[in-house]
């Protein structure tokens, strides 16, 4: 009865502050200075999440986390570590989601890329070219060509759109592929077709050695995961005997349960480090 009280109150407390934390979008939600959240948030497709709202609500699952452990398991020290999870789990999922977006999206880009040259060859003008993707090109990429269309239209400034195009994508394969078609808006230049069909076979290469050794690493990460979640499994399972949580409520049970969570997360991050190939920066912003 008392955590589904306290749940009613922590829901009732989120719609108070619903109108802060998701205002009324007036127009095309946009990044208009891109941090390094918003961009991660963007590449997991949650760019219209207002960050507040997404601090709100890891801090809600921290709270609910630590309340079911307590009642469950009265260990105050495993509370403690379930609000830390509770607290970073949004932030891991939607750093997950991100790099899997990223790593399906690198098969997208030649595809893009080719439609790109088909257009240009076709005589279609730079800006209408780049509009077409919003019909012709892969479904993931779709809606953020069809808001470059919509922004070109309304402004007329092919500069404008593209950065808008390039802070939807927040790739930055994307951001190549947008910076090599505004030189050539700015610029002009007869070797556009050239130069595309060249990015995009670059694309495919580095898209083809990546996949080939992620897949050789990929034991690395999976034995990271293992070896961290193991301990926790078998400690989750002392806790529930009443001797085990008396013992862990000590001034020493609280020393090997956060030592043991620094061990856990250091180990995690040197093993995941180790087994990760190095993820492109976005240099054009």
């Amino acid at each position: 009865m008392t955590l589904a009280l306290g749940g009613l109150l922590g829901a009732g407390l989120l719609l108070l502050a619903a109108p802060f934390l998701w205002p009324r979008q007036t127009g095309p939600a946009r990044m208009r200075t891109p941090g390094r959240w918003r961009t991660v948030l963007a590449q997991a497709g949650l760019g219209n999440l207002p960050l507040p709202a997404f601090v709100a609500l890891s801090l809600v699952l921290a709270l609910a986390a630590s309340a079911l452990s307590h009642a469950l398991l009265g260990i105050a020290a495993l509370s403690l570590v379930a609000a830390l999870a509770g607290l970073a789990l949004p932030a891991l999922m939607v750093v997950w989601r991100a790099r899997a977006r990223r790593r399906a999206n690198r098969a997208v880009w030649p595809d893009v890329v080719d439609h790109l040259v088909s257009a240009v060859r076709s005589g279609l003008a730079l800006p209408d070219s780049v509009g077409s993707l919003a019909g012709a090109g892969p479904l993931s990429t779709r809606p953020a060509f069809a808001e470059f269309a919509r922004d070109y239209q309304a402004t007329g400034n092919f500069s404008s759109a593209v950065d808008g195009l390039k802070a939807s994508l927040a790739d930055p394969v994307a951001d190549r592929i947008l910076e090599t078609l505004r030189m050539a808006r700015e610029v002009g230049g007869s070797d556009l077709t050239a130069v595309l069909r060249s990015l995009a076979a670059w694309i495919r290469q580095d898209a083809a050695i990546r996949s080939e050794v992620e897949a050789r690493q990929s034991w690395i990460v999976n034995a990271a995961r293992l070896g961290v979640a193991a301990p926790w499994i078998v400690l989750l399972l002392l806790a529930s005997r009443p001797e085990a949580a008396v013992a862990y409520n000590t001034s020493a049970g609280v020393v090997v349960i956060v030592g043991g969570l620094g061990v856990s997360v250091v180990a995690y991050r040197v093993m995941v480090a180790l087994g990760r190939l190095p993820e492109e920066r976005r240099w054009f912003r």
